[in-house]
């Protein structure tokens, strides 16, 4: 069965261009497009897509908003969305919205055909500079709110989301902290339990909204 992706955005090129690439694959249609926000609003509730690819500027609006107003209908649709902007204020509006996902929009086709499938699959996906941008905030030393310890993140779970966010591998975050592989492995396991996230990326927008790190 094939995954039915919806696109958003405000140049027509863009939209058939898309639409064209993804017509080349077999495990993923486009079943329909809106060049503004009103026309995504008044007519998407009529396609159903599973996914959709959502421009994060509109001429008419935000995707994000778009994206909002969708989430609180059909929070089950999974929406990826496009940009040039890398800035923090993009990101949080973005990860604030509810997407599954944020993606560059000068990241290659294979890029975008994997995110559409890793979110399609459950997963959040973001470009790696985005990710960067996120994980910068977590290495630069800020302090954990209080709500966060009343969820239970212990001071060395701390440390260990640290390290994980700086691309460290389990060895060499346990000759930091002088502690077994096999414990900062339980350390990374427990922190994805406990923030209930599947990768890193999810663990850090996580961690974001419940007041770890600020943007």
């Amino acid at each position: 069965m094939s995954i039915t992706v919806f696109i958003v955005d405000d140049h027509k090129v863009f939209r058939e261009g898309v639409s064209s690439l993804i017509g080349y694959e077999e495990d993923m249609q486009v079943i329909g497009t809106a060049g503004s926000k009103q026309e995504f609003m008044d007519n998407i509730l009529a396609y159903q897509p599973e996914v959709i690819l959502m421009d994060i500027s509109l001429k008419d609006g935000e995707g994000t908003d778009a994206t909002r107003w969708l989430k609180e209908k059909r929070p089950d649709c999974k929406i990826l969305i496009l940009s040039m902007h890398r800035e923090d204020k993009y990101i949080k509006k973005v990860l604030d919205s509810g997407a599954n996902g944020y993606m560059l929009k000068d990241a290659g086709t294979n890029e975008m055909l994997n995110a559409i499938r890793a979110i399609y699959q459950g997963e959040t996906y973001y470009s790696q500079q985005i990710t960067q941008a996120i994980v910068q905030q977590v290495v630069s030393g800020k302090k954990p709110k209080k709500e966060l310890v009343g969820k239970g993140l212990s001071k060395r779970e701390l440390e260990v989301l640290k390290y994980i966010a700086e691309e460290k591998a389990n060895k060499e975050i346990a000759d930091l902290l002088f502690i077994s592989v096999r414990t900062v492995d339980a350390h990374r396991r427990h922190l994805l339990e406990k923030l209930q996230v599947k990768n890193t990326a999810g663990l850090v927008k996580a961690a974001l909204r419940m007041g770890l790190i600020d943007l």
